[in-house]
């Protein structure tokens, strides 16, 4: 059965993005240092990524605008914006909690849920995720837009990891049914 998985990083006061939506922060204590350690290997259990306009926006024009991070996934980009769907990119209109549902019925691996905050909030509360892998990167931002906030969800978890590198740290949490 695919899992669906919210890995994303947060600062360690709990924020997805800066006040502007940016994201330069995201790095360990060393420039030079790979990051992606993580990544890597979560990739390797992923067929389907979904998120939202502002993330694959900020994907395409900010962060690699000369190639699509993930051409080799079904990217699943959440918009009322009327886009056409090319390649494995496609465009929908539909709510996460649909999409997801939609996509457990077909085969696959996993599902990843890359961002923004409102998309993971609303499948956290439909009690969608089935595991939270969350990077936590070593500053505090003190402003800027949370992962955890509006959430009505009480769901105990079971850690099943922890990692560090370069200063991050990986919590890996399952539902606990």
């Amino acid at each position: 059965m695919r899992k669906v998985t919210l890995f994303i990083a947060m600062s360690l006061d709990g924020y997805i993005a800066d006040q502007q939506g940016g994201v330069d922060w995201l790095q360990g204590e060393s420039s030079n240092k790979d990051d992606m350690i993580s990544y890597y290997e979560f990739i390797k259990n992923i067929d389907s990524v979904i998120m939202g306009w502002t993330t694959y926006h900020q994907l395409i024009s900010e962060i690699s605008p000369n190639e699509w991070m993930y051409a080799d996934l079904n990217s699943y980009i959440i918009t009322s914006k009327q886009k056409e769907s090319h390649d494995n990119i496609k465009f929908v209109s539909k709510s996460p909690v649909k999409l997801v549902d939609d996509l457990l019925q077909e085969e696959g691996k996993g599902i990843w849920i890359c961002g923004g905050a409102n998309i993971a909030q609303q499948l956290m509360n439909a009690d969608k995720i089935d595991q939270y892998y969350i990077s936590v990167i070593p500053i505090l931002l003190g402003k800027g837009i949370r992962l955890f906030e509006n959430i009505d969800i009480n769901q105990k978890l079971t850690l099943k990891a922890t990692k560090n590198y370069n200063g991050i740290v990986d919590l890996i949490y399952e539902r606990r049914t």
